[in-house]
């Protein structure tokens, strides 16, 4: 089987993540009835971290236990890779010592050239540019509680981000539509995100308006981490970029709040909309793990 990896979410096709959602549904459907599914028995999964994360760790460490392998954990403060090492020489030995390797970096660059020296599946875990997995486990939780976002409506309030990139390649995926407002100086990347012409995205300057009509209303941190020396000027630019009832009210009334979390409540999003009826935060955050299961599964095994 041709080594297939998953950097961004453009990687794989529309069938392939019809395919991982139904098969996330099964298999978060046998965790609920505590039913072993161990379909990589003896495979071994390595975790490189150059971010920390609680959420990234937790849900492919259990998701790979769950699974019937083990997890290996990888900080590259104590690895060769934070002591000069080049990533192209840790791929190299990493991958011929693993089956599958989780990245979760700085630039998206750095898990670029691992996977080109790897012989196994490297995932995306995270990037300053991308965020694959969240994004995959956000979509699934839509499908859950609301059906098929084809020709649906997804609202991004704040940051342009690695989240909002990653929903701008997932809306020419999966055939729906993005509607961002960030404040001047902080919208999508033009380098990065086909945003002139493109059918599947639309820039407003009033987050309120961007909101009006949305099926799902999603934002992240103003500071995102590798951001900090910028955080005294982002609470300012950001300060009108705070999802709030009146944003939820305008949405679809069917309207669902994501969160990739941790969340700061009364900065980027305020308490009544986290924790009121429309949020299903918990259910995204679980869901990493259900998700990333049938990637892992996926990847190593193909259909099954």
């Amino acid at each position: 089987m041709t080594v297939r990896h998953f950097l961004q979410f453009k990687d794989f096709s529309r069938a392939e993540f019809e395919y991982l959602f139904a098969r996330a549904r099964v298999i978060k459907d046998k965790f609920k009835a505590y039913e072993t599914h161990q379909s990589l028995f003896d495979r071994t999964l390595v975790m490189i971290f150059e971010k920390a994360s609680t959420r990234t760790r937790l849900s492919f460490e259990a998701g790979m236990q769950q699974l019937g392998g083990s997890a290996i954990y990888l900080n590259t403060r104590d690895s060769q890779l934070g002591r000069g090492e080049p990533v192209e020489d840790s791929a190299e030995v990493i991958s011929r010592m693993s089956d599958l390797v989780m990245i979760r970096t700085f630039e998206q660059s750095i898990i670029e050239r691992f996977a080109a020296h790897s012989r196994v599946p490297v995932i995306n875990g995270l990037t300053n540019e991308y965020h694959p997995c969240q994004i995959l486990a956000d979509i699934f939780t839509f499908i859950e509680r609301r059906g098929a976002i084809e020709g649906k409506t997804v609202a991004w309030v704040g940051d342009a981000n690695n989240m909002c990139n990653t929903w701008l390649q997932a809306a020419e995926t999966l055939d729906f539509m993005v509607h961002v407002s960030s404040p001047p100086g902080y919208g999508p990347n033009p380098e990065l995100n086909k945003i002139t012409d493109n059918p599947h995205v639309r820039l407003f300057a009033d987050p309120m308006e961007a909101c009006r009509g949305a099926h799902l209303v999603s934002t992240d941190v103003w500071t995102s981490m590798g951001y900090e020396a910028e955080n005294e000027a982002r609470m300012k630019a950001f300060a009108d970029w705070r999802v709030d009832g009146e944003m939820m009210k305008i949405a679809a009334a069917d309207a669902v709040f994501m969160h990739c979390l941790p969340a700061h409540r009364g900065e980027e999003v305020t308490p009544e909309v986290i924790d009121g009826p429309q949020s299903v935060v918990w259910d995204e955050a679980e869901n990493r793990m259900h998700a990333q299961k049938a990637l892992m599964e996926y990847l190593l095994l193909g259909r099954v």
